[in-house]
């Protein structure tokens, strides 16, 4: 059972925690892949949840030899193809606003952090229009490593100025999990639903559903 009086902070994952993007990102990724003569389909990157784009793009453009010299023009495709799919299918998943409407109402600072770039975290939060409710927001791209390296969440409490053994991260993937565990952090996990169940999601602290099942378990 979570205790919400033990911590400080809870820190936010964006994608598939806080939005239904994941399957946005899988048609993004696969328009502007196909562009490059790639055979991959949505099932494909499944392998890559969870990491950033740039090390998505270059993953694949390793193992299927493309042979692409700008792999940043690659992810400005894609992340202008997000753009436009979040503006037009942006909402927030169940429970995910009463989720922080009550974290604000018990006084926890809540901070974001997100392999998504800073382009994409605004868009999305202004989009859902839940924008005030973060302290601190801050993306993987400005580190040296995304997740599953645990600097993003370092240094989203370091901002809130929250011992890291004093932070709830909320995530959906294996590499996110990962993150928020080599963080010292303890880590909730709500698998996104359009992936095929992880049995190695297990290693996360707690388990829910959905982000109303985890609310009603801290407003107990």
């Amino acid at each position: 059972m979570i205790h919400l009086s033990q911590f400080e902070a809870v820190i936010f994952d964006m994608d598939g925690v806080l939005i239904d993007s994941e399957p946005l990102w899988k048609i993004a990724m696969e328009e502007v892949f196909h562009s490059l003569g790639s055979t991959l389909t949505k099932s494909d990157f499944q392998k890559t949840v969870g990491l950033r784009i740039d090390e998505v793009i270059h993953f694949w453009n390793i193992h299927e030899n493309w042979g692409v010299k700008d792999e940043q023009e690659v992810e400005e495709a894609i992340i202008v193809k997000m753009i436009e799919l979040i503006s037009q299918h942006a909402a927030p998943l169940a429970g995910v606003i009463e989720t922080l409407d009550y974290l604000k109402s018990q006084n926890i600072k809540i901070g974001l952090g997100t392999s998504s770039s800073n382009r994409l975290i605004q868009v999305v939060l202004n989009e859902l229009r839940i924008h005030s409710y973060f302290d601190v927001t801050h993306s993987a791209e400005n580190e040296a490593f995304g997740k599953p390296h645990p600097a993003v969440y370092l240094h989203v409490a370091q901002e809130l100025g929250v011992s890291p053994n004093k932070c709830l991260v909320i995530e959906d993937s294996l590499n996110g999990v990962i993150a928020g565990l080599a963080a010292k952090m303890k880590v909730v996990c709500i698998p996104e639903k359009t992936h095929h169940p992880n049995p190695k999601l297990s290693v996360a602290d707690f388990h829910f559903d959905s982000m109303s099942d985890f609310l009603h378990e801290i407003a107990q």
